[in-house]
């Protein structure tokens, strides 16, 4: 077994003024050598976005972008013609392979929103730019794992083009599970949203987190009542 610890306050972080966001890995200004992805997963931002301001029109290729909301509403505009909203209790998917522009901004001019944007190298470049979204609050699975993203196309949630499994965990305190890797050579990347857990030996605070690799199966234990976000990710990059 292997492991490694991201403590909350050791991300990185940027103030845009109408954005502040913490970046688990290196992203933007921020670079960190030792923090650049965990297998596949290359972005973690904790992003807190003023109200209706947002990011303007910019393009991405060949990367698989995950955004999950946590407060708020996020107005989302792209090259393929999509315009949405999207909430708390939704996951959005972008593909953007060959090649997309999008935007996206605070729907609301009376709160923030504050939400996850997460970024997954694809198994192959050069796909077909694609767009999704699901409700996914409507499937919720109190005390177990709810898989949001996976790579089946007919699964729950959202897919995306890599062997990776995304899951939310909102365990009441004292609650403890067991989560099985669903395929050999992948790691899972643990992102507390909210509460306090432990896996192992080792106890995780908010925003805090946790890759652990080279194993079967590891328990989770909900030190509080809490809300963990749990990536399974291929180690090996593409």
């Amino acid at each position: 077994m292997k492991t490694i610890y991201h403590a909350a306050g050791s991300r990185g972080f940027a103030d845009h003024g109408w954005l502040k966001s913490n970046h688990t890995f290196s992203f933007a200004n921020y670079y960190n050598r030792d923090r650049m992805h965990f297998g596949v997963l290359r972005v973690i931002n904790d992003d807190f976005v003023d109200k209706g301001k947002g990011f303007g029109t910019h393009p991405h290729n060949d990367m698989e972008i995950i955004s999950l909301p946590l407060e708020g509403e996020l107005e989302h505009r792209d090259s393929m013609g999509n315009g949405s909203i999207i909430r708390q209790g939704d996951v959005q998917v972008m593909s953007a392979g060959t090649g997309i522009t999008h935007s996206e901004f605070n729907a609301r001019q009376d709160q923030p929103v504050e939400f996850l944007q997460i970024w997954v190298f694809p198994r192959e470049k050069g796909v077909k730019p694609r767009y999704d979204q699901v409700r996914i609050a409507d499937l919720a699975k109190p005390n177990d794992f709810q898989q949001i993203v996976s790579p089946n196309p007919d699964g729950d949630g959202v897919w995306i083009h890599q062997d990776a499994w995304f899951h939310l965990a909102n365990f009441d305190k004292g609650v403890t599970k067991e989560y099985d890797v669903k395929k050999k050579g992948n790691g899972v990347y643990l992102f507390v949203i909210r509460g306090k857990a432990k896996v192992s030996t080792q106890t995780l605070n908010e925003r805090d987190g946790y890759g652990i690799w080279d194993i079967g199966s590891f328990t989770l234990e909900a030190l509080e009542d809490s809300e963990i976000l749990l990536m399974e990710v291929p180690m090996e990059l593409p």
